[in-house]
């Protein structure tokens, strides 16, 4: 893919949810809620502070992250549903 983010922002593929529940029951495609689950694709440079110096992210690509319901930017790259979101909307890295 030819798409870097700029500074600290991130680039992450949603990863999808399961479509049934623990019981069995297939859930319908529209009763979902989007995943707040993703995978990091593209990491940009890093946040600078004051003084000029760089920040580097603690998040790089193929990392497993939580973020915000309503974090990030949504976009089409490559056919690709993705969103641009800023490193401080994550969450957390899933091990």
């Amino acid at each position: 893919m030819a798409f870097t983010p700029l500074h600290d922002r991130v680039l992450v593929k949603r990863v999808e949810s399961d479509e049934k529940t623990k019981g069995g029951l297939i859930i319908p495609d529209t009763a979902k809620e989007k995943p707040a689950e993703g995978e990091v694709v593209s990491v940009g440079e890093g946040a600078r502070k004051d003084s000029g110096e760089l920040i580097a992210p603690a998040v790089k690509a193929g990392d497993k992250v939580l973020f915000g319901k309503w974090s990030g930017t949504e976009v089409t790259l490559d056919g690709e549903e993705m969103l641009i979101m800023k490193e401080s909307d994550i969450m957390g890295i899933i091990a």
